[in-house]
């Protein structure tokens, strides 16, 4: 998937009956988002809800969880 810096507004979806939405089409394609993929959701009670590729998410877990253990061993 590609990033991007500057927010834009791709439209709007419908929340179905079973809580599923649709991602707009200009959406998938900008982020190559394909059937299968899997998405990680964050979300803040009164912030936005974020969508992350989930193994981009992974790769950063493991960064994380290497960092960590790195610092843990200095201490």
């Amino acid at each position: 998937m590609k990033n991007f810096v500057t927010p834009k507004m791709y439209g709007a979806v419908t929340v179905g009956e079973r809580g599923q939405i649709v991602i707009p089409s200009e959406v998938r394609k900008a982020f190559q988002i394909k059937a299968g993929d899997k998405l990680v959701v964050f979300a803040k009670q009164s912030g936005p809800i974020t969508l992350v590729p989930a193994e981009q998410f992974s790769a950063f877990m493991d960064q994380a969880t290497t960092m960590l253990a790195k610092m843990k061993v200095k201490n």
